[in-house]
């Protein structure tokens, strides 16, 4: 029987992990500070390594779902070998269930897994927000009608309902962002409306409404100024949400469709091999793990600076 990994070794590759992290987070926030222009140097010079290894984190990610097409060695749903081949040689990190490249798929997932839940947060966090400020700054009917729209639609497990509404409606990309968007905007509703509701009854809100200042003022130049700081941090941490929602489901088999790469796909696929101890699986459960946590990371700074709290 083969003997397991001792405790004090696994140790060692933690400390080792942390140090390599913390070494590319103080030298990453040390190349901005020297390179950038004066606010954002500033701005760097606050940054705890924590932030700084999330922004280095979602900076790489960008970078390679931008350019993946460049970086890949392969095409997306090129079949290049045997199911299941090992790492290495032409093949980085072996090949899946259909003999794709896997190296390739990780890749074009950046793409396309990181891409769809930006387009789904955006949508869902316009819709969101732009309804939660109407209905603070409006009230009355409108507001009751809203919120109770959105009770209902809370009332209703995420999962279970986002589940049911593509089992109706389908499969699609398409389908998919509108369904994560129609579920997540309720939760920035509340949100929206509940900052929103503390500023509306400030004394400068009553000052532009007795000088006769519309809604579209009101919202844009006296309310959304002052109500940015918790709904950018309430985008990153959605994006978090709507990003694990999209892995669950297609995870599941009803989330992005293959041959499309997508690291909740790519899990299942491959899910056999982990029977073999093989680790080929958890790569994209890896990039999605990591990518949550450096989203988390810059989340938390910004929090911190916006309540304006000292270290």
């Amino acid at each position: 029987m083969a003997s397991s990994t001792p405790v004090w070794m696994i140790l060692i590759y933690c400390t080792i992990a942390f140090g390599c992290a913390a070494a590319c987070a103080f030298a990453f926030r040390t190349a901005v500070i020297a390179s950038m222009p004066g606010q954002v140097s500033k701005l760097a010079r606050s940054m705890p390594l924590s932030a700084s290894f999330g922004a280095l984190i979602i900076l790489i990610y960008v970078f390679v779902a931008l350019f993946a097409p460049w970086i890949a060695p392969f095409g997306e749903r090129e079949v290049v070998g045997a199911q299941y081949l090992p790492w290495g040689g032409d093949y980085l990190l072996g090949t899946d269930d259909l003999g794709r490249d896997m190296f390739t798929r990780l890749i074009y997932g950046a793409r396309n897994t990181v891409g769809i839940a930006f387009a789904t947060t955006l949508l869902a966090f316009l819709g969101g927000a732009i309804l939660g400020l109407l209905a603070a700054v409006v009230g009355g009917w409108i507001d009751e009608l809203l919120s109770r729209i959105v009770d209902i639609l809370m009332a209703i497990p995420a999962l279970i309902f986002a589940l049911l509404l593509l089992t109706i409606f389908g499969t699609s990309i398409v389908n998919m962002i509108l369904v994560i968007a129609l579920i997540d905007s309720t939760r920035v509703f509340r949100l929206a409306r509940s900052v929103a509701m503390n500023i509306v009854v400030m004394d400068y809100i009553e000052a532009a409404r007795l000088r006769g200042e519309g809604l579209g003022y009101l919202v844009v130049r006296e309310i959304l100024p002052n109500a940015a700081a918790p709904l950018i941090a309430e985008f990153g941490l959605r994006f978090c949400f709507v990003f694990l929602s999209i892995s669950a489901l297609s995870f599941l088999g009803l989330g992005i469709q293959p041959p499309t790469a997508d690291w909740g796909s790519m899990v299942r696929n491959n899910a056999t091999l982990i029977t073999f101890g093989d680790v080929t699986p958890l790569l994209p459960a890896g990039a999605i793990a990591l990518l949550t946590v450096a989203v988390n990371f810059v989340v938390d700074w910004m929090l911190h600076r916006a309540s304006g709290l000292k270290e």
